[in-house]
């Protein structure tokens, strides 16, 4: 179908963030482009469920947890009460600025924001849920996930709620079982926890946090138990009922059946790409279990249509979406010079207390993949900026190629780590050495520092480049 027939020479499928990626980027290289978003809301998950309102809640928790235990600094402790609705009226607060911000953004004039549902009803052309129809040369797909549905029936009829409800919960419960031990869940179960709920956290996997090191892991886990979170790991679900006012799960764990039950259920098991309802099949679009199938350029299979963000992953994380949604756009915009998404940087944040954090290669990821690495790490209890701050939990790795010493990887779980892995990040976007990161200066004293201390020990033991 020739283009100059169609309405559009872009339609970008979401208003979230890989799809306002796309869109913006589309418009600056000139293309007539379309964002149709359906949803009841506009600003996506990241603004309207995800990392912002969760974010919110847990600085809140954070603020909490410091001031209950502001006696290691001199101050006179004691009970710390709360207003939960002020609490959650701050965190909606947030997100309508946000959300208005986005909107803005949407009816700029820069592209045509249309609020309607869209179906393929053949490769260039969707069905809108508001009536007609819209063409176009080119699309970008980047609806996002949705809740994923859950492993038992029995839960349910039982009931539950799950991160978006989680969020948005008029009083807190007095007890709470989280299944589940990905960030959602670790996050939630120790902001729940600060907020003086009893909980329960129930992870199918070994540990929490599985696709990260064991160490990692393992500190975490040290600070929940030591915060009064009850940790069951191993474990398989059998059963969901109710009990009273409580609500309870089966499941066996270490050979034998146990029952838990708490006031409410968060189920925490993860997202899946939300693209049931968009006829993917009469595009030519081919997916894997609703997850589009997309190349390092982020093309389908069919060649004028591209995907970004959680509907495609394989990382859902925001900035990733974003880059994404950049890259679709302008490939289709300059096919003659195509950029291809890399994930060598690939960032991980985790926002419990101590913050989890990693980019590149873990040591279990290059183990998998057979890459060779030396490791160093230096713990956040020796180191003076973190002893003031009376954050003594964590450490920092490094790992670096045992020939060349170019940094591979970092991981960072302590105090602010989500801030302190940038500075690796911006070592390994250039292609640096550890050798070369021991010499570059840090004030003293500051958190930023500890880097310097495993880039040491691994430049002590790798030759420079070019002896």
């Amino acid at each position: 179908m020739s283009g100059d027939k169609l309405e559009f020479d872009l339609a970008v499928m979401g208003g979230g963030s890989g799809g306002y990626a796309a869109a913006r980027t589309a418009a600056a290289a000139g293309l007539r482009t379309a964002v149709l978003e359906g949803g009841k809301e506009v600003g996506g998950l990241c603004i309207l469920r995800g990392c912002m309102p969760s974010k919110a809640l847990l600085y809140a928790a954070e603020v909490r947890h410091l001031a209950l235990y502001a006696g290691l600094w001199g101050m006179k402790p004691g009970d710390v009460p709360f207003d939960w609705g002020t609490v959650m009226a701050r965190k909606d607060s947030l997100i309508k600025q946000c959300t208005e911000d986005r909107v803005a953004q949407l009816n700029d004039g820069r592209f045509k924001f249309i609020r309607a549902q869209a179906r393929f009803g053949d490769p260039h052309t969707v069905s809108l849920s508001t009536g007609g129809t819209l063409s176009a040369a080119h699309f970008v797909i980047s609806t996002g996930s949705v809740v994923s549905p859950p492993p038992l029936p029995q839960l349910a009829a039982v009931g539950y709620i799950t991160s978006d409800e989680a969020l948005t919960l008029r009083r807190p419960p007095k007890s709470l079982l989280v299944l589940g031990g990905g960030a959602v869940a670790v996050e939630l179960a120790q902001f729940f926890a600060r907020f003086d709920v009893k909980v329960t956290l129930i992870q199918r996997s070994p540990r929490l946090l599985k696709d990260l090191d064991e160490d990692a892991a393992a500190e975490v886990e040290k600070v929940f138990r030591r915060e009064g979170i009850e940790l069951i790991t191993g474990t398989m679900l059998t059963d969901a009922w109710r009990e009273g006012a409580n609500k309870g799960v089966t499941f066996m764990h270490e050979g034998k059946q146990k029952r838990v039950a708490a006031e409410e259920i968060l189920f925490a098991l993860g997202r899946s790409p939300n693209t049931a309802s968009l006829a993917l099949a009469k595009a030519g679009v081919a997916d894997e279990k609703g997850r589009i199938v997309a190349n390092d350029r982020m093309q389908t299979s069919a060649p004028h249509i591209y995907a970004a963000g959680d509907c495609t992953g394989p990382f859902e994380v925001v900035h990733i979406a974003i880059q994404q949604g950049e890259i679709a756009a302008r490939n289709i915009a300059h096919p003659d010079r195509p950029r291809r998404i890399d994930y060598r940087l690939l960032l991980h944040a985790v926002f419990t207390d101590p913050q989890v954090a990693a980019v590149g290669l873990t040591e279990k990821e290059a183990r998998a993949r057979g890459i060779p690495y030396k490791a160093a790490s230096y713990r956040f209890a020796d180191h003076g900026k973190s002893l003031i701050m009376e954050a003594r939990d964590g450490f920092v790795k490094l790992l670096a190629d045992p020939g060349s010493g170019e940094i591979l990887g970092g991981a960072c779980v302590g105090p602010v780590g989500g801030e302190l892995i940038h500075e690796i990040a911006a070592a390994m976007a250039k292609r640096m050495t550890v050798q070369e990161l021991a010499a570059m200066p840090h004030y003293h004293p500051t958190l930023a520092e500890i880097w310097t201390y495993p880039a040491e020990e691994l430049a002590a033991s790798i030759p420079p480049r070019g002896v």
